[in-house]
């Protein structure tokens, strides 16, 4: 065990060792995304207390316990992962329906986004049994908070972008009609791809958070248009992996067409349908003319 790790073991076990862990219950922990000093007291105290640990890769998870000074042996780690979840998941409930405390992990952050554990989760519960999470590391907040995006029209979590070429060109068409902002993660292999799709979105800001959390981490902003080439510059730049921000693009108002169109599809049909064929007519954003809609309604 790291020294380093030592005081925070016993300060886990002073401060969440007199706490409530109820029996049959699935704890589904984050942990950190690259620096193992964003791990909380209270998961450190569970991934000692619970009778096994359901993780995506046990050599990953062994890895990171013995970082931290953990010792459990292989027996008490389950693999539960994208191929053998549904499966996995009736272990997880045999062992809860005994009494047993799971905890689960992704291999980084916060399960079941863009990660397994939901499947696992919706099936714990299915059966009537408890899931308890245990907040903590997130990429999607960490990138979130240091883009300076202000949040005045929300965010939008939609993960990674079809591998093929052309469902992603179709999502990312997807996201030039969406006025919030958006978080994507991506890998390494894909991220030229996905900079060089990006790019239909012109001045549009992206933040990219590259190995977050870890040393080589970079937060840099750049208009959508110059994504490709700012990866290029440096081979450095295309490795580990990303979180990127799409930030949210101004409001516009709805010409004088939309309005008129609008007036005139909503007395005859269900407001979402008369906002798409408006859409459709005038080639204005669903979203500007969806809120014009609304205001139109409560008019």
């Amino acid at each position: 065990m790291s020294a380093s790790f030592a005081p925070a073991l016993a300060a886990a076990n002073d401060a969440a060792g007199q706490q409530n862990h109820p029996a049959s219950t699935l704890y589904v922990v984050a942990t950190p995304i690259g620096n193992l000093a964003d791990i909380s007291l209270r998961a450190l105290h569970v991934l000692q207390k619970v009778d096994v640990i359901a993780c995506e890769d046990t050599r990953h998870t062994q890895q990171m316990l013995r970082a931290y000074g953990i010792d459990r042996p292989g027996s008490q780690l389950l693999a539960v992962h994208q191929h053998n979840e549904a499966e996995a998941a009736q272990t997880v409930i045999t062992r809860l329906a005994q009494g047993e405390r799971v905890a689960y992990v992704s291999d980084a952050g916060t399960p079941a986004i863009s990660d397994p554990g939901a499947r696992l989760a919706a099936a714990v519960r299915q059966a009537g049994l408890r899931v308890l999470p245990l907040p903590g590391a997130s990429s999607v907040i960490t990138v979130l908070s240091a883009s300076g995006m202000t949040g005045e029209n929300g965010f939008v979590f939609t993960g990674f972008l079809p591998s093929k070429a052309g469902e992603r060109q179709h999502a990312v068409q997807a996201l030039v009609q969406e006025s919030r902002a958006v978080v994507l993660l991506e890998a390494p292999h894909r991220i030229e791809a996905l900079a060089q799709a990006l790019g239909v979105l012109g001045e549009r800001r992206i933040t990219v958070g590259r190995e977050l959390t870890k040393q080589f981490e970079q937060i840099e902003t750049v208009a959508a248009q110059d994504l490709a080439a700012w990866l290029a510059e440096k081979p450095e730049r295309q490795r580990g992996e990303f979180a990127l921000v799409v930030h949210d693009s101004p409001v516009a108002e709805t010409s004088g067409e939309g309005l008129r169109v609008l007036q005139l599809l909503l007395p005859e049909l269900p407001l979402k349908t008369a906002v798409k064929l408006a859409a459709e007519i005038t080639g204005e954003s669903k979203n500007v003319l969806y809120d014009q809609a609304l205001m139109l309604k409560n008019a």
